[in-house]
């Protein structure tokens, strides 16, 4: 995805903060053990977010563990170990949208990035078809809203919630497979629905500028409003309310404070940042 579904670090615990590292650092070994080191690389907060959430579900961790990172052997880390295929299934998503995404660059990107874009992709496209054959329900969620996105592309002047349709029922599919009775299926359905609907909003903000400069397609570019910024801000406001809503609705136990940490500080730090084009120490630490 496209990393903005992040916790806001001044305002956890410390052990909740070596809690939430020890959740991305598990997931970035099953990334390197399920598909290989390069995989890595396109590990995400969104698909850690997406761990989480599952863990928290069917309270899943089964404990943690001491070692090195794999990136740099010298730092010590801490790993959150799982007794289901959380760590698999969020591993799966992020090949196959960073697999998705190299696609749409290359169609859809300047001179240089397609360049990096086409060398990547013979990779992700292997471990694409790995991740689908397991997760067959990812692949079918992932492509159906690259199909659905162009077409609304191709419209002319669609409307807002149109063009953000696709996002967030891709997510809704993804997270709605987690329920265990259709109440839960439908509020989780919600919970992704929103948070989707948020994601693309949030990214159509973030590339405004540059949409503009190479003529690419932006939601937002030919919006007639004397306050784009408020306008954003009102938007993504209610998808983030309905949004948490829905997370009240599930019996989250574990890892409760950092589900909070995100929706309540996290998710509207990160867009104060992308649509008042504030620096990211004044609305969240992004390092791990």
């Amino acid at each position: 995805m496209f990393g903005y579904l992040q916790i806001q670090k001044s305002e956890l615990l410390v052990r909740e903060y070596e809690t939430y590292k020890a959740v991305y650092c598990g997931l970035c070994k099953q990334m390197g053990r399920e598909y290989s080191f390069l995989s890595r690389f396109a590990l995400s907060y969104d698909c850690t977010f997406y761990a989480m959430l599952i863990m928290s579900l069917k309270r899943s961790c089964s404990g943690f563990d001491n070692g090195r990172c794999r990136f740099n052997p010298l730092k010590k880390c801490q790993f959150a170990h799982v007794n289901d295929d959380a760590y698999s299934k969020s591993a799966a998503l992020t090949v196959i949208l960073a697999y998705y995404k190299l696609k749409d660059d290359i169609s859809d990107s300047g001179f240089f990035k397609r360049i990096g874009a086409r060398l990547l992709l013979p990779f992700f496209s292997h471990w694409r078809k790995k991740a689908a054959k397991r997760f067959a329900y990812l692949d079918e969620a992932a492509a159906q809203m690259m199909a659905s996105q162009l077409a609304l592309e191709g419209k002319d002047n669609p409307c807002l919630d149109e063009t953000a349709h696709p996002t967030a029922t891709m997510l809704a599919a993804v997270l709605r497979h987690e329920g265990e009775d259709e109440a839960t299926r439908r509020v989780l359905s919600e919970l992704g629905y929103q948070l989707g609907r948020w994601i693309y909003f949030m990214d159509a903000a973030d590339d405004l500028e540059k949409d503009i400069k190479r003529g690419s397609f932006n939601p937002f570019k030919n919006l007639q409003t004397d306050d784009l910024q408020g306008y954003q801000t009102q938007l993504m406001n209610h998808s983030l309310a309905r949004a948490y809503d829905a997370y009240n609705l599930l019996n989250i136990t574990d890892f409760k404070g950092m589900m909070d940490n995100m929706l309540l500080y996290g998710f509207p730090a990160r867009q104060n940042a992308v649509v008042h084009h504030t620096s990211e120490e004044e609305s969240n630490d992004k390092s791990i």
